[in-house]
C-alpha cells in the first residue's frame, strides 16, 4: 500500500482538567500502574483506538481512569518531541476542560493506581513531558480571563462577583482590586442579576448572577 514504506507513529490523547478547590487551582492527576513511569504521577489518557475520533478517545479515557464523564472539552495543542515517550515515537493530542468542585468526584479505573487532585503549585514529579503540557494548560487557562463567560465552568451556578473574583485571583495568583474588579465586569455586560443570596457577606447580602446567554458576543476584552 502506498505510505508503507514509511515509519507510522502512535497516538495518544491526554486530558488536563483544572478544578478549583480549596482556594487553590487544581488539576486532576493519575499514578500510573504500567510502564513506562510506573507508579508516577501522569496528566489522563491513552492510546487512540484505529477507528475512533480523538475526543472520543480522550472521553473514554478519562472516565476509564478516574471516573469523571460528561465534561466539554477543547483541543489545547499537539505534542510531538521524538523522545517524549520511551515506548517510541509517540504523539499526543491534549485537551482542556474545566470542571465545578462540586462534581469532582473522582475514582480511579483500572488503568490506573491512584486518582487524586493537586494543587498546581505542589505538583509531584510528572511521568513523560506533561510537566510541559500542564505549563501549556495553564497559560490557556489564564487567556480565557479576557473573556469571563468562559469560566462557566469552574463556578457554582448562580455565583456572586466575589465568587467571580476569587476564580481570577485563584488563576492568576495575584489580589485584584475589588472595586475596580465590580467595575470592569458590570462595564463588560457579560452578566445578569439573577437573585439575592441570603447568607451575608459580611453581613450584608449578596447579588446573585449569571452569564448572560450572549455573554460572548457582548463581550469586551477583560484587561485587569
Amino acid at each position: 500500500m502506498p505510505g508503507d514504506e514509511y515509519p507510522r507513529p502512535l497516538v495518544t490523547v491526554d486530558v488536563v482538567i483544572f478544578t478549583l478547590h480549596e482556594e487553590a487551582l487544581q488539576v486532576l492527576l493519575v499514578r500510573r500502574k504500567n510502564p513506562p513511569y510506573a507508579g508516577m504521577w501522569a496528566i489522563p489518557g491513552g492510546f487512540i483506538e484505529i477507528d475512533e475520533p480523538l475526543e472520543t478517545t480522550a472521553l473514554r479515557e478519562l472516565e476509564e481512569e478516574t471516573g469523571v464523564c460528561d465534561v466539554h472539552l477543547e483541543q489545547l495543542y499537539t505534542f510531538g518531541d521524538p523522545g517524549r515517550d520511551r515506548r517510541g515515537r509517540v504523539i499526543t493530542v491534549a485537551y482542556l476542560a474545566l470542571l465545578p468542585a462540586d462534581r469532582a468526584a473522582i475514582r480511579p479505573g483500572d488503568d490506573a493506581a491512584e486518582a487524586r487532585w493537586w494543587p498546581m503549585n505542589a505538583l509531584p514529579p510528572l511521568a513523560f513531558d506533561h510537566d510541559r503540557i500542564l505549563a501549556c494548560a495553564r497559560e490557556r487557562l489564564r487567556s480565557k480571563l479576557e473573556y469571563p463567560a468562559t469560566l462557566a465552568a469552574l463556578l457554582p451556578e448562580p455565583f456572586t462577583l466575589n465568587q467571580l473574583r476569587a476564580t481570577y485571583e485563584t488563576i492568576l495568583g495575584e489580589k485584584l482590586e475589588r472595586i475596580r474588579f465590580r467595575r470592569l465586569m458590570i462595564a463588560a455586560r457579560v452578566l445578569r442579576e439573577v437573585g439575592i443570596e441570603h447568607r451575608t457577606v459580611r453581613g450584608r447580602p449578596a447579588k446573585l448572577y449569571r452569564f448572560r446567554e450572549d455573554a460572548e458576543a457582548k463581550a469586551r476584552r477583560i484587561l485587569l
